[in-house]
């Protein structure tokens, strides 16, 4: 068997979004955060693939169902280098970058918790001040979140 013949080809969808060069290890995260684990569309995934501009990466298909900006942002703090891809009767109709928001609201919770966000009603705001180490500063406490430490709402 030729090297061509061991190719394995991942089925088209019709209709949803592809969630491509998810950081190898990430997918679970993604999937996770994107609630996919009960999702009743079709839902293929790919993991520790071999990519040419990543070495390894990730990827996610999920038929008929495409993403709010706020979901593709929870997306961006876990897999900066992720790319969307939204399809329709088979042809990519958009395709963009994820990209790491200066500011959050709503989205992650504050760790420390005294913080007021964690102890009244008040939804969470930060400004991202480190994208690659993915550290967050709280409007109201100003404690730092470390990328470890980062729940979503």
């Amino acid at each position: 068997m030729n090297k061509e013949q061991k190719k394995l080809n991942v089925t088209a969808i019709e209709n949803g979004t592809v969630i491509d060069h998810i950081p190898a290890n990430n997918v679970f995260k993604v999937l996770h955060i994107l609630k996919l684990e009960n999702n009743k569309n079709l839902v293929l995934i790919g993991d520790n693939l071999d990519s040419k501009k990543y070495g390894k990466k990730g990827i996610v298909k999920v038929g008929n169902t495409y993403f709010e900006q706020n979901e593709i942002n929870k997306i961006a703090l876990v897999a900066p280098t992720a790319t969307f891809i939204e399809i329709k009767n088979f042809e990519v109709v958009i395709k963009k970058q994820v990209e790491v928001p200066d500011q959050i609201r709503s989205i992650v919770k504050c760790f420390n918790p005294n913080c007021i966000t964690n102890v009244e009603h008040v939804p969470s705001r930060f400004t991202i001040v480190d994208k690659a180490e993915m550290s967050l500063l709280c409007h109201y406490c100003e404690k730092i979140t470390a990328k470890n430490n980062i729940v979503f709402v």
